[in-house]
């Protein structure tokens, strides 16, 4: 039998399990959807997952190593509390570091990348109305990587991921703010116009924009929200 060319299909690529359960665990300290204190054991973990122990122990001294865990001297893990040094110092470092993502992105974001960024300001936008911290918290986190990822430079994406494991779990503070209205929220948010400018091809005024998103969600926190 003659023996037939190949079709032309790429290899599967199968992600290694710790590597899925490192970005799980990762993409739920981000996002915030652990809070700040919340304690983590491998074998809780592992069960919720359907793994075995060892690539969630793995996940875990990774997230330790990169400041996002303590350890426990039962060996269990814990959202470290924020103290108001560590927020402030966090929050001014984000502001170095991704306005000047977004000024890099302008040129790589596609008209598909721009259009998905403002579906998702609308679903920021219906969370707040809808008082779903989660999904606020979420779509917060999906919108600006949506722009920094674009930005081409791995290792000002891996600083920016960084501060975002330590922050991204405070952020939830802002679910008991506004008089208990979430609403309010949006008094801060500049979803809408950060998307305008960046169709525009206006990187400064982008970058200036979510500068001004994060300065003014630092300040209303530094005011208001409960420290250790």
């Amino acid at each position: 039998m003659k023996k037939q060319d190949p079709i032309g299909l790429s290899p599967v690529e199968i992600q290694p399990l710790h590597e899925i359960v490192y970005e799980r665990l990762r993409h739920a300290l981000m996002s915030g959807q652990l809070e700040p204190g919340r304690k983590l054991t491998s074998r809780k973990l592992a069960k919720e997952l359907g793994t075995s122990d060892m690539p969630v122990r793995s996940a875990l001294l990774r997230l330790q190593a990169l400041h996002a865990l303590d350890q426990l001297p039962n060996g269990s893990m814990v959202l470290p509390a924020m103290t108001r040094e560590r927020f402030d110092d966090l929050m001014m470092t984000r502001l170095i570091c991704e306005p000047a993502a977004t000024r890099r992105a302008v040129a790589a974001l596609d008209r598909g990348g721009l259009l998905k960024l403002r579906q998702v300001a609308v679903a920021l936008t219906a969370a707040a109305e809808d008082q779903d911290i989660d999904a606020y918290l979420l779509h917060n986190h999906d919108f600006k990587f949506g722009i920094y990822t674009a930005c081409g430079s791995p290792s000002l994406l891996f600083l920016i991921e960084t501060l975002w494991l330590q922050v991204g779990p405070f952020l939830r503070q802002f679910s008991g703010q506004f008089d208990n209205d979430l609403r309010g929220i949006l008094e801060l948010d500049y979803h809408d116009e950060i998307v305008k400018r960046l169709e525009d091809r206006d990187g400064e005024g982008a970058a200036e924009l979510l500068a001004r998103d994060i300065r003014e969600g630092h300040a209303y926190l530094m005011e208001n929200a409960r420290f250790e």
